[in-house]
Formats: structure tokens, sequence, C-alpha cells
């Protein structure tokens, strides 16, 4: 039997279409990302990628730890990471030097942070005089310090001395040898603090209000935003799916914490998730309240600066995800 040439091309087509890599993944944008912390506050940088919800939006993810958001404010201006985490008072002290950033979706809009002090002190009027270690000024850590020494009633500098310390392992030192009385610690923490007397002087949790603070947020220049704004849309949508999958999946998230934090110890992860998975807000839209706050300190520093919010926050794209029901269809 002949066949016609219609017939024939149809034939060769159906041939050539059973050969193709129809499993083969689409191809996948690369991007480097950056994250500030290992503990649960940082969490959803490190679930979207382990939970592979970065390739589900197209992006091939080299994800760095860059620890502190004034180190993480340098490497987005240097250009080693195109976007990456840093709080608000981080960035509102860059932008308002000149710097070309905008933060683009907040997904924990306030400080959880307890401060952590020796034994012997059991007031605030036992703190007065004494000091409290923070990683770097300008840092997540010297803003909770500082609104918690202030939550006791006193004075950070004037009443309680705020010192640049550097990371966790070297304010733990500094708090051991009694260099430091204390030091602001995300929940959980201090179910790691062995062989070291403390207590738990107060809470950002105490407060009557919460305390608004723009906390872990997506941070990208303004130039990379206007040239690769669908790119940066991607990261969003993963780092919402990925906020919504550490909601609902405990066990699961509680192990990639584990992995990342590299602590099996049972009463810090559940007390950070407990303590975490209430906090990450599903629409994560930048708190205006928030950043005005910073912005103020930040023009403090900087007499005849002017700054307002749109300046440093640009929350279309979050708005738009809103306005077209991805969210809402996430979190169904």
């Amino acid at each position: 039997m002949r066949l016609s040439k219609n017939s024939f091309r149809l034939a060769v087509a159906v041939c050539f279409l059973s050969l193709a890599p129809w499993n083969e993944a689409p191809a996948q944008e690369k991007i480097r990302i950056s994250y500030s912390s290992v503990d649960a506050s940082n969490a959803i940088w490190y679930v979207a990628r382990d939970a592979g919800l970065y390739k589900k939006n197209g992006l091939d993810v080299d994800l760095i730890f860059i620890p502190s958001t004034t180190t993480s404010v340098a490497s987005l201006l240097a250009g080693d990471v195109p976007v990456g985490n840093a709080s608000g008072g981080g960035v509102a002290a860059a932008v308002v030097g000149g710097a070309n950033l905008v933060i683009v979706g907040c997904y924990l809009n306030t400080l959880p942070y307890e401060l952590v002090v020796s034994e012997s002190v059991k007031s605030g009027e036992d703190l007065r005089g004494k000091s409290i270690g923070i990683s770097r000024v300008g840092s997540a850590s010297d803003v909770a310090a500082r609104a918690l020494v202030r939550g006791l009633g006193l004075e950070p500098d004037k009443d309680v001395p705020i010192l640049q310390v550097g990371g966790a392992p070297e304010r733990a030192a500094a708090f051991r040898t009694g260099r430091i009385a204390g030091f602001p610690s995300p929940p959980g923490i201090i179910h790691l603090a062995k062989g070291m007397p403390h207590r738990v002087l107060i809470s950002t949790a105490d407060f009557h209000k919460r305390f608004e603070f723009p906390f872990i947020c997506a941070t990208t220049t303004k130039s990379y935003l206007s040239r690769q704004r669908d790119t940066v849309k991607k990261v969003l949508m993963a780092l919402i799916e990925a906020t919504q999958f550490f909601k609902t999946h405990k066990e699961e998230s509680k192990k990639i914490l584990a992995k990342y934090s590299r602590q099996n110890n049972e009463a810090y992860l559940e007390n950070s998730y407990t303590a975490l998975v209430k906090l990450y807000d599903r629409v994560p839209l930048i708190t205006r309240a928030g950043v005005e706050t910073q912005i103020r300190d930040a023009l403090a520093r900087k007499p005849g600066a002017r700054l307002r919010f749109e300046d440093i926050a640009d929350e279309s794209i979050v708005r738009e995800l809103e306005r077209s029901g991805f969210i809402e269809k996430v979190y169904k």
C-alpha cells in the first residue's frame, strides 16, 4: 500500500515526536540568591530550595549564606547576588546614603526576638550599666536590642551600652566570658545555651502591640528589578509557595530547619517552628508603619536628607500576584 504525501508526513512527524525528550524539564534560569541566617526566621529561603519550589518556578538557584543584613546589603550593591534577604533598617540606612536598593516583598513583618541575659539579671534595673551584644550596627539584632531595651523602660547606649560583637558564636563566647550581660536572640536559641546560666528577660512577643518591622524581605537593586522583573517575580512566587509549605508541612519543615541550622535539639526545633509559623505573612506586602519607623531612624543619622516609603519599597509584583489569584490558589 502506498502512502499519500500527507500520510507520509504525518507518519514521519509521529516517529520524530516519539523520540522527543518529553520528560525533560523546561530550561531553568540561573540566579544567585542569599539568605542571612540559619534560624527559622530565614527558613523560607532554604525551604524553597529543598522543597523544589525554585525549580518549580523556573529557577536554578545558587543559594548563598551571607550573615547579617549589613553584609547582605553590601553584596547586593556589589552585584554578587541580584536578590537576597535584607531587613528594612539596613535598606533604609543604605538608601538614605544613595544606594540603589528596593524591597519587593516582606514575608516576616515583625522582629521575633527575645533578650537572653545572665541568670543574675532579674529586672531592667539589674541590666542598667551592663552591655548587650549584637552582630553589627544597623543589623536586625541591633534594631531588636534597642527595641527590647526600650521595652524595659531603659535607653539604649545611655543606660545599656550596645556592643558590636559578631555572629552567634562570637556573641555566645562574649556572653560566656562575661564581656556582655546579654544578647537579642531568635526564639528557641535559648535551648542551645548549655552550660551558660541564663534567662529570657523580655521578648517582642511581650509587647502590647506587634512590633512592626520589615524583617525577612526579598531585596534587589532598582536597576535589576527594571531589567529582570520577571525573574524577581519568580523568586517571590517561590517564596510564597515556601511560606505555604512551612505553614502546612510541620515535620518536613523542622527536618529542613535541622539540616541548615545543624541542630537536632527537639526543644529548639519545636520552639522555633511554633514561634515563626504564626508570624509568616501569607501575602508578603511590606509593612508601611515598620518602614516609616526605619526611615525616621535613618534620617536622624543624616540630617537634611529626604526619604519616602516609595523610595525603598515596591509592592507592585506582590499586588499583581494577589490580584491574579496566585496566592489564593497556593493556599487552596
